[in-house]
């Protein structure tokens, strides 16, 4: 290595380094310290740093011990599950359909990207705020949103409680409906336009390959572009389940924790346990298993990555 290379390699570090610093004091330094809260005794305004091991885990996860803080975390799960669930399958299904349609160079494709795309320009704050004005049940006598629209309609069959509604089937709580479709409307456009990036990336002479040798055009979507959308799809798997597992601002802007906990996520129970209620250690070990939750999503995404830079 000659010593202009090494003077270089100096430059880049050096500048590099005031970030690295940033990284490493706001984001793993602020990791260890909420581990070390979450192991801690720490319940109230004054920080005790006293180890009580794993006892705030075991709040979390055993009833037995932790009474009502397990059941509603338990609760959270459940629905953080049911929400990603659907919230995925929901915007993958109708983002690749709209990108297929888009894809077929309609006329006022600007136009309709457009519009799809708008509702990522909001924050969730603000879909929570609005979508909470569309699903408001109001009362029998005088319904609003979408239940006025049911009562002008004739349609009173159609009208229910929304994310007022404690009915479950199971452990799903169908109150969860109403946050998942204003999610889902989100987050479409954003996937619609990951997948119309990779089909326009894919070359025309594949499918005509796949239309000269029989293809219909189903065919040619069924057995050549959809398995070349593998990467995209794992992408867009990847980016919205880690949205869905730490999700807190649209559903505390809309619903809140819910009728009976229906619409509680582990974010908020976090939040009012940690900056309403002062149990900062069990605050803290809450974080830390949305934290493992998430890494769970976003590690294998990053071996997939790595391991085809690899091979490039």
């Amino acid at each position: 290595m000659d010593s202009q290379t090494r003077h270089e390699r100096w430059i880049a570090f050096l500048m590099l380094l005031p970030s690295i610093i940033l990284l490493a004091i706001f984001v793993y330094g602020f990791i260890a310290w909420t581990g070390l809260v979450s192991v801690s005794k720490w319940d109230g305004i004054a920080p005790d740093y006293n180890f009580v091991g794993l006892k705030n885990y075991q709040q979390l996860f055993l009833k037995a011990i932790g009474g009502v803080s397990a059941l509603r975390f338990h609760i959270g799960l459940w629905n953080t599950f049911f929400f990603t669930i659907f919230f995925l399958f929901i915007c993958l299904l109708i983002g690749l359909s709209l990108a297929i349609l888009l894809d077929q160079k309609v006329k006022g494709e600007g136009i309709f990207r457009t519009i799809y795309l708008f509702p990522m320009a909001i924050s969730f704050v603000v879909t929570g705020v609005v979508w909470q004005w569309i699903f408001a049940p109001g009362t029998e006598s005088r319904p609003r949103g979408v239940n006025a629209l049911f009562s002008t309609l004739g349609l009173e069959n159609l009208k229910w409680g929304w994310y007022t509604d404690p009915t479950s089937i199971g452990p799903f709580h169908i109150a969860l409906i109403p946050v998942i479709i204003a999610a889902a409307w989100q987050m479409i456009g954003y996937t619609m336009a990951m997948y119309l990036a990779g089909l326009r990336a894919i070359p025309d002479d594949l499918r005509e390959a796949g239309n000269v040798d029989g293809a219909t055009n189903f065919g040619v979507y069924r057995h050549i572009i959809l398995p070349l959308l593998k990467p995209i799809t794992f992408s867009a798997l990847i980016v919205l389940g880690h949205i869905s597992l730490k999700i807190f601002d649209l559903i505390y802007t809309m619903t809140g924790k819910g009728p009976a906990f229906a619409t509680d996520v582990p974010g908020i129970f976090m939040f009012e346990t940690t900056f309403q209620g002062n149990h900062y250690a069990q605050g803290a070990a809450i974080s830390m298993i949305m934290l493992i939750m998430v890494a769970f999503v976003i590690i294998p995404y990053l071996i997939f990555s790595f391991r085809q830079e690899v091979e490039l």
